[in-house]
């Protein structure tokens, strides 16, 4: 290790350390190495353009945060909890039930684990804590779970980012996170469905089987979104990030026209927003490609893999150590520079281990969208704090039982991939 890469790392870590923006940090890291080797800061000019222009699929990433802003914005998000509500909260613990269906309906137009929590995940929270049967912790809580499905089930904006550190196919990465996305919401609802029968939490007044089909008709144009993105997707009609698009007016034709309900102010409000996300992420993604080319000067992968090679390890092991150092990090880093900066690193012994990239793809999503919920940095936690006032040590306390059914599925995806690879193979993929 070259005493220019300790200059980029020690920059990097003392700066996050002292509370700068990770984005902030990982470029400052990267400008100082290249500046100890003597190197023109021309490079970065370079190394930005050359990974804009070779990765078209970015741009799907604020095409998605757009379609996810206007389904908040509008009514949609009421229709599909009135839609939720009548399916499942007739059972025991039948808010935390419509909680995590509601946000497997959603993940198929966010793609935003964030959007969802701030969201949807805020209303549903107001409507649990009014009917007196749960506590405020219990509800952000399992409104924090549930919110790690959304980037999991595709649309997936992490999915995307790892297409694009890893040339993967974003189709089957996105037909890989479906198991895993309802075996996550299983998982979440069986635990809901322990402690609210071990708490005693009172049965909500049941919604008669005769307004399902109403409330069906209501949430149905909402509920189309993912099949159009899927069959577009699939179906060979468009790429995915022309299905991106595709989801972006379709949700502003079905907010603006067909429910009627944004208005030019609202409009103009949620494309400053969406322009603020998709900008912090950017600039996530334009440190992330000189650290890069940094790392890939030093060589780093691809010495990593060969010590690891070397030492005989069995692949199995390899992932289960992986997974661990990813959730140790997911407590102290987004899932964002985890995908972006951490996980390239492992790529090439993935290569030299036979483990296959879609498998380890969504695994690793998985794994970073668990680490939104981990104690102390878990950012899903702090913006539901954020936008609901619910003291942090609270939602803190009731987090644990959910994030151990997370962990188990996690794991669960780890020892069996076919749980991940069996809808690819079915739609011909060879890995």
């Amino acid at each position: 290790m070259s005493f220019e890469f300790l200059v980029c790392i020690f920059t990097l870590f003392f700066l996050a350390a002292i509370g700068a923006p990770i984005a902030y940090a990982i470029l400052i890291g990267s400008l100082a190495y290249l500046v100890a080797a003597g190197e023109g800061l021309g490079v970065t000019g370079k190394v930005l353009m050359d990974g804009l222009y070779q990765s078209f699929i970015l741009l799907a990433v604020p095409l998605f945060i757009v379609a996810a802003n206007i389904m908040n914005a509008g009514t949609i998000s009421d229709r599909l909890l009135g839609f939720c509500v009548a399916l499942v909260g007739r059972f025991r613990g039948g808010m935390g039930h419509v909680n995590v269906v509601a946000s497997l309906i959603f993940s198929g137009m966010s793609g935003s684990a964030v959007a969802d929590a701030a969201g949807i995940g805020k209303i549903i929270i107001g409507m649990m804590t009014k009917s007196g049967h749960y506590t405020r912790g219990y509800a952000a809580a399992i409104t924090a779970a549930s919110a790690t499905i959304g980037p999991i089930i595709p649309p997936s904006i992490p999915m995307v980012l790892y297409a694009l550190v890893s040339n993967s196919s974003i189709g089957y990465l996105f037909l890989g996170g479906i198991v895993p996305g309802v075996m996550m919401g299983a998982v979440l609802m069986a635990m809901n469905t322990f402690l609210s029968h071990q708490r005693g939490f009172a049965l909500e007044e049941p919604i008669p089987l005769s307004e399902l089909p109403g409330r069906t008709v209501n949430a149905f144009p909402a509920l189309l979104m993912p099949a159009i993105l899927l069959y577009g997707i699939y179906g060979g009609v468009t790429t995915p990030t022309e299905a991106a698009a595709v989801a972006a007016f379709y949700a502003l034709m079905l907010a603006a026209f067909f429910y009627r309900a944004l208005s030019f102010r609202a409009l103009y409000g949620i494309l400053v927003e969406s322009a603020r996300s998709s900008a912090a992420v950017g600039l996530v993604i334009g440190g992330a490609l000189i650290l890069n080319y940094v790392v890939a000067s030093e060589n780093i992968p691809g010495l990593l893999a060969e010590r690891l090679v070397d030492l005989d390890i069995d692949p199995l092991a390899f992932m289960l150590g992986v997974n661990v150092l990813l959730l140790l990090l997911g407590c102290v880093l987004d899932a964002t520079t985890i995908i972006l900066v951490i996980i390239p690193l492992f790529l090439p012994t993935c290569r030299e281990l036979g483990i296959d990239l879609v498998h380890f793809g969504v695994v690793a999503v998985v794994n970073c969208m668990i680490g939104l919920i981990t104690p102390p940095y878990g950012i899903l936690l702090f913006v539901l704090n954020a936008v609901t006032r619910i003291p942090l040590t609270e939602i803190i306390r009731e987090i644990w039982p959910f994030l151990t059914a997370l962990l188990l599925a996690l794991l669960a995806l780890v020892l069996f991939p076919g749980l991940v690879l069996w809808l690819p193979r079915m739609f011909g993929y060879a890995g």
